[in-house]
């Protein structure tokens, strides 16, 4: 990875993590999701879980960036930032709607790496933030695990009861 696409990637992860804080500053659960222009690097969509806030349970990070961007031909040239490691419903949305890449800042708090292993099945470029370089990964993964800690049941409903 070139110096400006790891830039890139602390810069927008940065951006999801601020997110996540804020929807757990709310009472909700801390996931952020930022879907930005794969070359560019602007911000298409942006956007926080909503299952607290909204009383959605399908709003999870990732979606609410999608929903916030809107409709567009398509998402060939996008990269979707999240601060957690997509749950299958995401994973889903990601490979059914094409989006090339899949930039994440937090595999310690999710349960195992199948959803890591569908994504790169489907040619899905998935980007691991390494926590040792990685301030922004860093972050996100103490915030996922303090709020574990904190809403051990929350967590749980967020992941469909696991």
């Amino acid at each position: 990875m070139t110096d400006t696409a790891t830039e890139r990637h602390e810069e927008l992860m940065r951006r999801a993590y601020d997110l996540a804080l804020k929807s757990y500053h709310e009472g909700g659960c801390p996931i952020g999701g930022v879907l930005a222009d794969r070359k560019t690097g602007e911000v298409l969509g942006e956007g926080h879980n909503m299952l607290v806030q909204e009383g959605n349970p399908v709003m999870h990070g990732e979606m609410a960036a999608l929903r916030n961007a809107g409709r567009m031909e398509n998402r060939y040239h996008t990269v979707l930032y999240t601060t957690l490691q997509p749950c299958f419903m995401c994973a889903g949305t990601i490979a059914q709607f094409g989006i090339p890449q899949v930039v994440i800042g937090d595999t310690v708090n999710a349960g195992s790496d199948e959803t890591v292993v569908f994504l790169r099945s489907r040619g899905i470029d998935v980007v691991i933030l390494d926590p040792e370089s990685s301030r922004a990964a860093q972050d996100c993964i103490a915030l996922a695990e303090k709020f574990r800690a904190e809403k051990p049941e929350l967590w749980a409903e967020d992941w469909g009861g696991l």
